[in-house]
């Protein structure tokens, strides 16, 4: 299984009880403007929408804050702003390839912050298309353990939903689609009444690149400061690390 599926799945749960909290609801925020400005503010006519309110509840965020949200995404309150979506594409060290979505109103500023945050933690941008064959465009749930749970009950849930494999994290449960199954698989798992922690469209890697702790600790320095970016959702990258490194790190 991907060490890094579990290095997010674990910076997932550090993420929303640290200091980072702040910055972890502004990105929240802005996911769930943008999905009420193309969706509309009807959240079950809007599975995106939906999908983007349920990560920021999993972080604790404030009803008030999600509400105000949606309201300035579908254009009902002043204040929203026009956030683009775009892709960078890069690689780390070791030669490992990185993929970062940004939302952003203003793409000089991300564009400039992006390749700052690359450069100066040993890695390179790279050209559009250089870096994305790399990776196949996949719907993933993470599904958190508890007692009574297994891996066959949940593939029983979602394999008429398009599900096509479930893989264990560890502490969570992964469930990949692809990513037009992403809704038909979360919602089979809420009518079979298994609790979910988060369903995100997500590009995984076609192949990987086994880390040394070396060469792990960079690669994490590295995505570490671009996630730090304000404009930065989310950052793919194909590095594999075992579980023994894992442990070493931690």
């Amino acid at each position: 299984m991907s060490g890094h599926s579990k290095w997010a799945t674990t910076k997932h749960k550090k993420a929303i009880i640290d200091s980072r909290r702040a910055k972890v609801f502004a990105k929240q925020i802005r996911a769930i403007e943008v999905a009420a400005r193309n969706g509309g503010a009807d959240i079950e006519g809007n599975p995106t929408l939906f999908d983007a309110i349920t990560k920021a509840k999993k972080s604790s965020m404030p009803a008030d804050n999600i509400e105000r949200a949606i309201k300035r995404g579908a254009g009902l309150e002043l204040g929203a702003a026009d956030y683009q979506t775009i892709m960078y594409e890069g690689y780390g060290p070791n030669g490992v390839a990185i993929m970062i979505e940004c939302l952003t109103d203003n793409r000089n500023r991300s564009s400039s912050e992006v390749r700052v945050a690359v450069t100066r933690n040993g890695g390179t941008m790279a050209d559009p298309g250089s870096v994305a064959y790399l990776f196949n465009r996949k719907g993933v749930v993470i599904v958190k353990k508890v007692d009574g749970l297994t891996e066959d009950l949940i593939l029983e849930a979602v394999l008429d939903a398009g599900a096509e494999e479930v893989n264990d994290l560890g502490e969570a449960f992964e469930v990949v689609s692809e990513s037009s199954d992403l809704v038909p698989v979360r919602s089979a798992l809420q009518s079979a009444g298994i609790d979910y922690e988060s369903a995100d469209s997500s590009f995984l890697p076609s192949l990987q690149i086994e880390l040394d702790a070396e060469g792990a600790k960079k690669v994490f320095e590295l995505i570490d400061a671009i996630e730090e970016l304000d404009d930065v959702q989310n950052v793919f990258s194909n590095f594999d690390v075992s579980d023994e490194v894992m442990a070493s790190l931690e």
